[in-house]
């Protein structure tokens, strides 16, 4: 019965710690989700987001639009927009974006694309050879604000001098949204810091 009582103490401590460490990595990802630290920099990559028949997404959409932003403000002059092609898709997420900067009078000159990703680290593992082909040295980042602690690790891991800068108009405004998308950042962000520990060299 001592064993049982003390094995549920034990049992209870580390769901607690458990709780306080979850609850630790989810306030950070808010609290730098707040933070945009935008400067001149060589190139903006806006991460990826879903296409639908070629046409951007309403969140892939805000996320080019802060890019627009930064180029016409001259914080860059080169824009990299990131996304493979999706099963059943007749072209790549990147393909769509550029597209839509043309469309918004973005010269063709100042759009690179990055095509072969279907994750966020191959945005930005993938961006890095772009950079490196072109002797671009420096990059802001650009996505959700929720989605910005993990992409900035990730960019930090893949090689790149990068600076954080949220899109403001995200589409991820109501608490239905909100809290989805932070669970989900949360429970990728813990699992890539621990791959981090054993695997990442």
């Amino acid at each position: 019965m001592k064993k049982i009582k003390t094995r549920y103490k034990v049992l209870i401590l580390l769901s607690f710690f458990l709780v306080i460490y979850i609850g630790k990595n989810a306030f950070d990802i808010c609290a730098f989700s707040t933070e945009d630290q935008k400067c001149r920099a060589d190139v903006a990559i806006i991460l990826g987001a879903e296409t639908y028949n070629g046409e951007v997404s309403p969140v892939y959409r805000e996320r080019i639009n802060h890019g627009i932003t930064l180029y016409e403000e001259g914080y860059v002059d080169r824009l990299i927009v990131t996304g493979g092609t999706a099963d059943e898709a007749e072209e790549s997420d990147a393909s769509a974006a550029k597209k839509y900067l043309l469309s918004q009078g973005i010269p063709e000159e100042a759009v690179l694309m990055e095509d072969q990703s279907s994750i966020t680290q191959e945005n930005l593992e993938n961006s890095k050879v772009i950079m490196e082909e072109n002797g671009y040295k420096t990059a802001i980042i650009v996505s959700d604000p929720l989605h910005m602690k993990r992409a900035m690790l990730l960019a930090e891991d893949a090689g790149i001098t990068a600076y954080s800068s949220p899109t403001p108009t995200t589409r991820y405004v109501s608490l239905r949204t909100k809290i989805p998308f932070l669970a989900r950042e949360t429970f990728y962000y813990i699992g890539y810091k621990w791959y981090r520990v054993f695997f990442h060299q």
